[in-house]
Parts: C-alpha cells; sequence; structure tokens
C-alpha cells in the first residue's frame, strides 16, 4: 500500500475532472483509478467524490483530504528538491501557457535564454490567448495580461501593459491628426474583436478626468499582428499595447496621437496554483523573467514619448 502515491491519484482525479483524464495523465488504465479510488475511500472510512454522469464533486471530506494532500506532495517535492538540487542542477519539466503575440516578442528571449542557463530543464509551452485551466490541463505556470479577478491561483506581477493610440503618417496626413479623444468618433478605426466592447475605448484625460469614446470599427479582428500590420499600411487609427507598437513607433512607421492621454492599462502576471511550495524549476523561471522584466518595460523606454 503506497499512500502517496494514492495521494497523487486522487489529487489527479481532483485537478482534471474525471477518472479517465485522470488516468491519461498518471498513463493508467481507467479502471485501476476507479478500483484505486475505491480502495482509498474504503481505508479511509469516507467517501471522498460524489460520481455523477456528467462530473465529479467533492464531499466535505474530499474536499478537506485534498487541500491536505496537495500540501503534503508539495512538502515531498520540495524536501527531495531541497536536497537534490544542492548538488545538482535545475531539471525537469516546465509547462508554461504564454499569451501568443506577448509571449513570442517578449518571452521567448527570455525562454531561450532561461534554456541555455539550465540545459537540463524542458518546456512544453502553449502560445494561445485562450483561458486556460491550469490545474485540469496540467501546467505549472500561466503568464497573463489581465486585471485579474479574484480566483484560487497565486499571481505575481511581472510587468504593466500600457495601451497607445496611433496611426501610420500616411492616414494622419490623409484623415487629420485627432486633438480630443472625442474627435475619434469621426475617424476610421481598427479594434481588436475579443474584447467585450472592441469599439468602446475608456482613457483618461489630461485633466484626469475619465471618459471613453465609442469610434467607428471598420475594421476588427482577433490579431492584433494583423491589426497594427492594418495601421502600417495606412488602415486607421488603432488603440494597441505598445508592446506590439514600440518597433514600428520608434521607426516612425507608426505616429502616437493623443499621447497625453492615459488609455487601459493591464499587467502581465505569473500565476500558479495554490500549493504551498513551488518547485524550485518553477520558482526559478518566474524569478528569473520577474527579474528581465524589473523596472519600466524596454518597449516602453524605446517606444511612445
Amino acid at each position: 500500500m503506497d499512500r502517496f502515491a494514492d495521494m497523487h491519484m486522487f489529487v489527479s482525479v481532483v485537478e482534471t475532472g474525471s477518472i479517465s483524464a485522470a488516468a491519461e495523465r498518471l498513463g493508467v488504465a481507467k479502471s485501476a483509478v476507479s478500483r484505486r479510488l475505491a480502495e482509498l475511500e474504503s481505508r479511509l472510512g469516507a467517501s471522498l467524490i460524489h460520481r455523477t454522469t456528467r462530473r465529479l464533486n467533492l464531499t466535505d471530506s474530499g474536499r478537506a483530504y485534498y487541500d491536505r494532500c496537495v500540501v503534503i506532495l508539495a512538502d515531498l517535492d520540495e524536501a527531495e528538491a531541497a536536497v537534490s538540487q544542492a548538488h545538482q542542477a535545475l531539471k525537469g519539466r516546465l509547462k508554461v501557457a504564454l499569451p501568443h503575440s506577448f509571449g513570442l516578442l517578449h518571452l521567448a528571449p527570455l525562454i531561450q535564454e532561461f534554456m541555455a542557463q539550465h540545459p537540463q530543464v524542458r518546456f512544453e509551452l502553449d502560445f494561445n490567448d485562450r483561458q486556460i485551466d491550469l490545474m485540469q490541463e496540467g501546467f505549472d505556470l500561466a503568464i497573463r495580461i489581465a486585471t485579474l479577478a479574484d480566483s484560487s491561483l497565486i499571481a505575481r506581477r511581472l510587468a504593466p501593459i500600457r495601451h497607445a493610440v496611433s496611426a501610420s503618417p500616411d492616414y494622419l496626413a490623409r484623415h487629420g491628426i485627432p486633438g480630443t479623444a472625442a474627435e475619434l468618433a469621426h475617424h476610421v478605426c481598427l479594434a481588436y474583436s475579443n474584447l467585450e466592447h472592441p469599439g468602446l475605448w475608456p482613457y483618461r484625460g489630461p485633466d484626469g478626468l475619465p471618459g471613453s469614446v465609442q469610434v467607428p470599427v471598420r475594421l476588427a479582428s482577433s490579431s492584433g499582428d494583423f491589426l497594427m500590420r492594418a495601421a502600417i499600411a495606412g488602415e486607421g487609427l488603432i488603440m494597441h499595447p505598445t508592446f506590439y507598437l514600440h518597433t514600428a513607433l520608434s521607426s516612425g512607421q507608426l505616429v502616437q496621437v493623443l499621447a497625453d492621454h492615459s488609455w487601459p492599462e493591464l499587467s502581465a502576471y505569473a500565476v500558479y496554483p495554490p500549493t504551498r511550495h513551488l518547485s524550485s524549476r518553477v520558482r526559478a523561471f518566474i524569478d528569473f523573467v520577474a527579474e528581465r522584466l524589473a523596472g519600466e518595460p524596454y518597449w516602453d523606454r524605446t517606444g511612445p514619448a
């Protein structure tokens, strides 16, 4: 009887949400997981999970047992890591979810640098803007750009994500330079379609007062890269994160307008499940990225004035 194996099996069932998914994660047969779960409940003398045709729900005893298992298994991992890594380099898998464009533009070089420093760490990277369930999909951490709501995840802020309004010199020569946010309502605008209200652009004016303007959207797209290229081609004004725009602004392909206004500001976070201890490689990677992105982001130092 291996109690640690039973704990690991039970945590996998809870985190994946099903016995079949837990079996796939553990690389064993579904029947083996079902049998061990039944044996565990029999040994403990308590029902841990309510089983229905659609989902599994923890009982009160199951929730308490899960919380303790997470802590115990994390303690075990940390104890082994503390001993082995006192004499060895970081090693093992890091499964990381990354926002597509921000990840490719600004995180990919950092990952390559980290890999060069720690050649025994192997990465599994998911460049995708979808919201993922870290525990169910087996991710060690995710980098997210958001205003984070309350959740069961732990977050560490990495960098501010600011926005700017810009257009090509050709567009501004043909349509004029807006002098106020209200004038944007009379311009051709390009919008990111994954926003809840793509054509509603909030801001703070030079006086610090908040406002918003409903802009006419000629082109909406879920691809930030495509929108920036369209703006460079003179198709319209764009409100876009400065981590996209900094190169085009520095080269003069785009020109910032209404620079005395403040446009939405989000943050990039490293988020991870609320285990009491992070593995050494996860902690080292988060510390590494946070150090590289500390202070004023380089894309704002070289971007808009």
